[in-house]
């Protein structure tokens, strides 16, 4: 066995692989659609190589994938019966659940909470308070972005009464540079991105100092989840195996993107995103019991803290919501 299969499969667990899966009969190919919070971009590359490394193909799976803005936009693609997956974040799961909809999170795609709001060093703003009477852009009303936002507002005894929120799109520094806002909500790859632009010295307020939970899960509703499991089940099992390949080959997966995301052109720029991405992946709970791993209390204590916060205003028992039995595991 090579060095990297090797790796592969200490990384994955017992993952099968396409080289792998020829030995037995491919099952019937089942459409899936998955919903994303964003255009294909590089940050979703294990769900755009399917035609390059076969993954979905292996475990039986037509992959499609339908664009968004934000993590409430998947949630609807998904309520609206236009996608099976929502690639979500947590903020955009609760605000569902506040409002009854039966949803279950079945894998956490990014353990790691990656959000940030920056601003320009000269701006003088170095703690959540002094956001007070800013303007802060977010990628879109229905994004992490603005969720987080609101977590680091409340945090400081704000609310988005105290600011004005400005949709300033995907990755979008420019009106930061340009002074149409004066800090943006963003995350550690739009950082990246920015920074590689130009941004200069800035301050970075990390949301994860205020609450650590996952940045984004695959979520579907409970109907797709008790009608489709087994399909979810493999699913699951390739985007794992994606995963894995992306954290075991990143210079791969960067080439890969170049052809395949939308905002790839550059492959050492594309490198970056994936290393940020890789690093997000992995906790000390997917540690011990593989990707994709559900932390049920950390997600909790998030609901609680939105509840507490008044950004929803229903008791959300997460441990009602978690699904457990569809992950692949090691």
């Amino acid at each position: 066995m090579s060095t990297r299969r090797r790796l592969l499969l200490a990384i994955a667990g017992a993952a099968t692989f396409p080289a792998l899966a020829q030995a037995q009969p491919a099952p019937a190919a089942e459409r899936i659609v998955v919903a994303g919070w964003s255009k294909p971009i590089t940050e979703v590359t294990p769900l755009l190589v399917d035609a390059d490394k076969g993954f979905y193909r292996a475990q039986g799976i037509a992959l499609e994938y339908v664009p968004g803005a934000g993590g409430g936009d998947a949630i609807r693609n998904i309520l609206s019966g236009q996608a099976d997956v929502a690639f979500t974040d947590p903020g955009s799961l609760f605000a569902a659940l506040d409002k009854g909809e039966k949803l279950r999170a079945i894998y956490d795609i990014y353990p790691q909470n990656v959000f940030n709001v920056v601003s320009l060093r000269k701006t003088g703003i170095r703690t959540p308070a002094d956001l007070k009477g800013k303007r802060i852009g977010v990628y879109s009303l229905a994004s992490g972005t603005r969720q987080n936002l609101q977590v680091l507002l409340h945090r400081a005894g704000l609310s988005e009464a105290d600011v004005t929120v400005v949709v300033t799109g995907l990755l979008n520094f420019a009106p930061l540079l340009q002074g149409q806002v004066d800090a943006t909500a963003a995350t550690d790859t739009g950082l990246l991105v920015g920074r590689r632009r130009g941004l200069g010295d800035v301050d970075v307020l990390e949301v994860g100092k205020s609450l650590h939970v996952s940045s984004d899960l695959f979520v579907v509703r409970e109907e797709v989840y008790q009608r489709r499991k087994e399909a979810l089940r493999r699913f699951l099992r390739a985007y794992r195996d994606a995963a894995a390949w992306m954290m075991a080959d990143p210079a791969e997966a960067a080439t890969l993107a170049a052809r395949r995301a939308i905002d790839g052109t550059d492959p050492d720029l594309n490198l970056e995103v994936v290393r940020l991405r890789n690093a997000a992946s992995v906790s000390e709970l997917t540690r011990r019991q593989g990707l994709g791993a559900l932390d049920v209390a950390s997600l909790q204590k998030a609901a609680d803290v939105y509840r507490q916060l008044g950004l929803v205003r229903q008791p959300i028992d997460m441990a009602q919501v978690v699904a457990t039995d569809l992950l692949p595991g090691r």
